[in-house]
């Protein structure tokens, strides 16, 4: 059972957090145009199908968004239904494997951001089906869609992927409590060493 949040932030972080979201996304498209193209080839020279990966996941207030990655895994990946990733997950290809551990694949999320489903900090989206399942035995679950959902979030920088969903989630809902311009530029530089380091990538 958990409390549900007061959302923290005034209005005018709020304008700044879009603002800024908006001008660091757009540039970086721009500035990454070169990269991603590399990236593309990569991905259809080592396995057959997509580019991109489109996946539903929700968002704000429980609304369902289509979100964008390089895909990562081979086409078939998901012929059994849909689960978490592991350590040792043979669906993912060799190069996608790189793509996780360094976050390459989650570059076409800029788009998400500049549209305004994401934004850059944020508690991550879920799956609506791991959504569901999480909520029947975590209530307040959904407490974390009270916010934008980001590219990166409290949770991701202190645990990542290693993360049980109730650990996560609390980690979420302290952020939505605390945050700010101090928070969010405290994760974001802490993004930078998970980045670098390839900590909590599956």
């Amino acid at each position: 059972m958990l409390d549900e949040p007061v959302i923290g932030g005034t209005v005018a972080y709020r304008v700044l957090k879009r603002g800024f979201d908006i001008t660091v996304c757009t540039a970086a498209l721009v500035v990454l145009a070169a990269p991603m193209l590399a990236i593309a080839i990569k991905i259809r020279s080592e396995s057959p199908g997509p580019v991109i990966y489109a996946q539903n996941r929700v968002g704000k207030n429980g609304r369902v968004f289509r979100l964008y990655k390089f895909r990562s895994m081979y086409v078939d990946a998901e012929s059994r239904g849909a689960r978490w990733a592991d350590g040792e997950d043979r669906r993912i290809t060799p190069f996608g494997r790189f793509m996780r551990r360094t976050r390459v694949d989650e570059i076409p999320q800029l788009w998400n951001i500049v549209k305004g489903n994401m934004s850059l900090v944020g508690p991550r989206p879920e799956r609506p089906m791991f959504c569901r399942e999480f909520e029947k035995r975590i209530h307040g679950w959904s407490y974390r869609t009270h916010v934008t959902p980001g590219l990166t979030g409290l949770a991701q920088v202190m645990g990542g992927y290693e993360l049980l969903p109730r650990e996560k989630v609390k980690l979420d809902l302290a952020y939505i409590r605390h945050r700010g311009i101090r928070t969010d530029t405290r994760v974001l530089l802490r993004t930078i060493g998970v980045i670098t380091t390839g900590s909590g990538a599956r």
